[in-house]
């Protein structure tokens, strides 16, 4: 067994390059007392199939740093407040005025947004079983029709075809995705010759078939940081090519009502020549909800598997370490926001795809339920999550939040509505 400070010396390689590997599965790795080991046998086979891989720079990846045409993304913003109330999703009787294709679905959450605005949804396309689940049970059953959505890989052809085919006579006003983020992300190890990386090129491919009037998508805040800026020059002028002129904003969405800081980065693009709004603030800091107005009356409901809450049994070690974080603290000093006990009377810190350990309840010593999660999200609660409790986590901490879809969504429309 190997440890990362003997491959680095093995191999001339520092140790974050190792991390960087392990991280995007090119190298397997088990982790044991809290440190990475690799089998002999495992490193061998990176030796033999990864050595291109393995000496490839950042430079050498598809965002590699070209003369491109210097286009302006400064983002405009546009006043909601007026058409802020209407909600489809709520009010049944409402008519879908518009549609829209959401690649890299998820549970649902960009789709919800959307929904709310009054676009019907013509197809989603997500791999994870228990999210498709998730969203053809909530969608389905609020849309009365079984809509195009399985679990699928967007990379095959078939998919792709299979896609085209399903909405050949019908013009798409909004293709919309958040795009797997992993390698893109600030935390952890960012690999930029990750797969993962390049599923925007799927997207790509897409939009340049179907031919949306609209595109939008979103991504975490890490992804302006790339190559200095290099990655969002990249996509933008990649959309540029097949006639959408991207506009590119970091909103919070804190600002929409969503109990919660959380900040996205939002692209947003049309070849109709209209406008690509962002959303303006609807709240002011001082305004938002916090996480005690969004969770309080949850604290004295029973557990209840259906409504997807149910509390997590922690030892008694546990629930006293618990007890004794201090708001705005991480039981984990290194690790800020990781097992973090938010404030009750401040929006609640990024949930993230952790299993539940990114947030200990304020006053209670255990970390949140999926319900509670799925609030500090912006869910309602008539929206169920499928799967286990692990899989209801997973899919809430992955999920855009709905409030701030809404949000994009509206701005959106207001120029679909002038056309």
């Amino acid at each position: 067994m190997y440890t990362i400070e003997k491959l680095s010396v093995l191999t001339g390689k520092s140790q974050k390059t190792i991390r960087r590997h392990i991280a995007a599965g090119t190298l397997k790795a088990n982790k044991t007392g809290g440190k990475w080991l690799v089998e002999k046998v495992d490193y061998i086979k990176w030796l033999k199939s990864s050595e291109e891989l393995m000496n490839k720079k950042e430079s050498d990846s598809i965002f590699e740093e070209q003369q491109l045409e210097v286009i302006d993304t400064s983002p405009e913003f546009l006043d909601i407040k007026s058409s802020w109330k209407f909600d489809a999703w709520k009010n049944s009787q409402e008519t879908f005025t518009h549609n829209f294709i959401d690649l890299f679905s998820g549970a649902g959450g960009l789709s919800l947004g959307f929904l709310m605005a009054g676009f019907e949804p013509l197809a989603s396309v997500e791999i994870m079983e228990q999210a498709v689940e998730t969203y053809k049970y909530n969608f389905e059953r609020r849309l009365k029709k079984q809509e195009y959505v399985e679990s699928r890989d967007i990379r095959q052809k078939s998919i792709k075809d299979e896609l085209y085919k399903k909405i050949s006579d019908i013009e798409v006003d909004v293709i919309c995705g958040g795009f797997p983020c992993q390698g893109f992300s600030m935390a952890g190890n960012r690999v930029i010759t990750d797969d993962r990386n390049t599923l925007y090129l799927d997207m790509l491919e897409i939009v340049r078939n179907i031919r949306p009037k609209f595109v939008v998508m979103e991504n975490v805040e890490g992804l302006r940081s790339m190559l200095d800026g290099g990655v969002e020059r990249k996509i933008v002028a990649d959309f540029h090519q097949i006639g959408y002129d991207l506009k590119v904003a970091t909103l919070n969405s804190a600002d929409y009502y969503v109990p919660q800081i959380r900040k996205r980065v939002i692209l947003i693009g049309n070849r109709i020549g209209k406008k690509s709004y962002h959303p303006s603030p609807l709240l002011n800091p001082k305004e938002y909800v916090t996480l005690g107005e969004a969770i309080a009356d949850l604290q004295n409901l029973e557990d209840n598997k259906q409504f997807n809450h149910v509390r997590t049994r922690h030892s008694d070690e546990m629930r006293e370490r618990l007890n004794n974080v201090p708001e705005g603290k991480s039981l984990y000093g290194n690790y800020s926001d990781a097992w973090k006990k938010s404030p009750w009377n401040k929006p609640s810190c990024t949930i993230k795809e952790n299993h539940g350990g990114v947030n200990i309840h304020p006053n209670e010593p255990r970390v949140i339920t999926a319900r509670e999660m799925a609030r500090l999200q912006s869910f309602p609660d008539d929206f169920i999550f499928k799967g286990s409790k692990k899989w209801q986590l997973v899919q809430i901490g992955n999920a855009v939040p709905p409030l701030m879809g809404k949000a994009i969504a509206l701005a959106v429309k207001s120029q679909l509505k002038s056309d």
